[in-house]
């Protein structure tokens, strides 16, 4: 949502949303308000809807314009200011609201410019309702009113949001509005006993709309449709505002989540785990693979973690085979609500544990991690990766998706050791691989799979010879009845 006061010399305003590529200093333009005649003040309605990742820096930059003509070419218009910001900014302000000041007009005050943001709910219905009114207060002094009403959104703090304009209907006091369509969690964000506030105005030429008055119902009363509930009154002198007719539709879509589980083929972390798992699993002399999940609201009072077991037992995290470890990751998709950031250190700090109990060389911990965002602690990973390399632990990530990894290489130190605070990585035990370098391009699942193996696994050996050398552990004779060092993997 979009404020914007005190703009310098506005007659129609217009603001301009750009969005900087993910890991990049440009912006590309994502979108544009309406067009608000004739005020300083302008509150707009059009929203954005925008995916937001925790994890990574989604910069936005704001520009706002006087529009003094119907061109769409917005170097036609008089640019009035503009403000950079994040994304994560916004919505790590108090109550999800940030003000910022207008700039880029060399000694000239340029105003401010409010922002909201609010994390939609995930309900995908479509709302279409049609209103009408009788007897409006007469406001214009030449005829009657030229009415138009204004819905707001009521949020958890007990502000209103505008969500809808109606059209105006010209020299009338019974108006009868167009019908028109508005997404449910727009006008209430999925809760249908949320407020919805109504206000009627007569418009006027100049800006200064004249206010007739109010009324306020909610999702829930409006979809009882046409009845003796959905009149309302505007003012005391019989003024009334009536529902003509309230309707429902479910918006469909594609699944696009990386962890969308299709009937027909594995997703992206399916096809990770068992490329890698079924040829690590091998070495493993137990096949029980203690398996976490990082970055997710859990039940029952959706607190979030960044190390929590998938199968919900912290006492005994592990799954039987991959084939467990896969089935596992299913079922808490189903119970679990993912969510921002992606931290790593929680889980490398947890398997870095278990990996400090034994460093006799009798066991090496793998621990194998699947994302499809950008680390966001990068500063306590890397303290975490350098304290884990004098354990008996290698770590392979897996960056799945289109996301922007670059950052990621830093932590693969083939040819900069990763550093903390002034202290060397003592070996390199970190391999980053993204999966969609190994994608066949025919969509043969089983050679993606295999391309992936190979190379993240090619590692593994050196990493497991260059902790025992440090150590002085030489491997045991090849006749003892001893069983050999045994491999770990963590996922």
């Amino acid at each position: 949502s979009l404020w914007a006061r005190n703009v310098e010399s506005l007659l129609q305003s217009n603001i301009l949303i750009s969005l900087g590529k993910r890991g990049s200093a440009k912006h590309n333009a994502f979108g544009r308000t309406e067009v608000i005649d004739n005020t300083r003040n302008p509150d707009f309605v059009r929203k954005f809807v925008l995916d937001f990742f925790f994890e990574e820096k989604q910069n936005l930059r704001f520009d706002v314009y006087n529009v003094d003509s119907r061109s769409c070419n917005i170097s036609k218009h008089d640019f009035l200011g503009q403000t950079f910001c994040t994304l994560g900014e916004i919505i790590g302000s108090t109550g999800g609201r940030l003000e910022r000041t207008l700039s880029g007009i060399p000694g000239k005050k340029c105003g401010v410019i409010i922002l909201t943001a609010e994390e939609l709910s995930n309900c995908r219905d479509i709302a279409t309702m049609q209103l009408c009114a009788n007897k409006l207060d007469k406001k214009d002094f030449f005829g009657k009113s030229d009415p138009f009403l204004v819905f707001y959104r009521s949020n958890e703090d007990g502000t209103f949001t505008i969500c809808h304009k109606t059209e105006v209907i010209k020299n009338t006091l019974n108006p009868v509005w167009q019908s028109f369509t508005i997404p449910v969690r727009a006008l209430c964000n999925g809760d249908y006993d949320r407020t919805v506030k109504v206000d009627v105005y007569d418009w006027d030429r100049d800006g200064s709309h004249d206010f007739i008055g109010e009324f306020t119902t909610s999702y829930r009363e409006l979809s009882r449709g046409q009845n003796q509930f959905n009149v309302y009154e505007v003012r005391h002198n019989m003024e009334m505002v009536t529902l003509l007719s309230f309707k429902v539709e479910s918006e469909y879509t594609f699944p696009t989540s990386l962890h969308y589980m299709s009937p027909y083929q594995m997703n992206a972390y399916a096809m990770a785990l068992k490329a890698v798992g079924e040829i690590i699993q091998d070495y493993d002399s137990d096949k029980l693979f203690p398996a976490y999940g990082f970055g997710a609201k859990l039940p029952p009072d959706g607190k979030i973690s960044h190390a929590f077991p998938l199968n919900g037992d912290n006492d005994n995290p592990n799954c039987v085979g991959i084939e467990g470890v896969l089935e596992t990751y299913f079922q808490s998709l189903r119970a679990v609500q993912l969510y921002g950031p992606t931290n790593f250190a929680p889980v490398i700090n947890k398997v870095a544990n278990c990996a400090a109990e034994i460093t006799d060389g009798s066991q090496y911990f793998v621990l194998l991690m699947i994302t499809d965002g950008v680390i966001s602690d990068m500063v306590q990973t890397k303290e975490a990766v350098v304290n884990a390399a004098s354990l008996p632990l290698s770590i392979i990530i897996v960056g799945v998706g289109p996301a922007e990894f670059d950052a990621m290489e830093e932590l693969d130190g083939d040819e900069v050791r990763v550093s903390s605070r002034g202290r060397l990585a003592e070996r390199d035990i970190v391999q980053f691989v993204p999966f969609r370098d190994y994608i066949d391009r025919s969509g043969n699942q089983v050679l993606s799979m295999a391309r992936l193996a190979k190379d993240v696994l090619a590692e593994i050996p050196d990493q497991l010879l260059s902790f025992m050398k440090s150590r002085g552990i030489e491997p045991r004779p090849a006749l003892s009845s001893s069983p050999l060092p045994q491999l770990h993997r963590h996922i």
